[in-house]
Formats: C-alpha cells, structure tokens, sequence
C-alpha cells in the first residue's frame, strides 16, 4: 500500500458546481472551487464515527 505523506487535490462535480477535495496526512477538505473555506473531517474523527458530528458541527459556524 502507498503511504499518504503529501496532499492529493482532485476536482469534483456536485449538481452543477465544482468542488476541490483535498486529501492530506491529516483527513479531507471538501471545498467550493474559487473559494477558501470548507468542511473538513480528520481520520479520527471518520474513523471513530465522529464523522457526522463533526460535520454537522462546521456547518453551524458561520464563514
């Protein structure tokens, strides 16, 4: 198996809008293309199964 040591970018389409996902040693960040601020999910959080509160808790703070 490859080890994740640096970020991979890759873009993703979403109903008729562009995201940039950002896959990094310490989790992911699903963020709008053009814009800066974005969810993100550590592995621990995923793994633990923190993933739903965690993101549900980043959508509550205002940008």
């Amino acid at each position: 198996m490859t080890r994740l040591d640096k970020p991979i970018r890759r873009e993703v389409e979403i109903g008729d809008k562009l995201y940039t996902v950002l896959i990094d040693p310490q989790g992911l960040k699903l963020t709008e293309k053009g814009r800066r601020n974005g969810l993100s999910l550590s592995w621990s959080d995923l793994a633990s199964g923190d993933a739903a509160l965690a993101a549900a808790l980043q959508a509550t703070v205002p940008p």
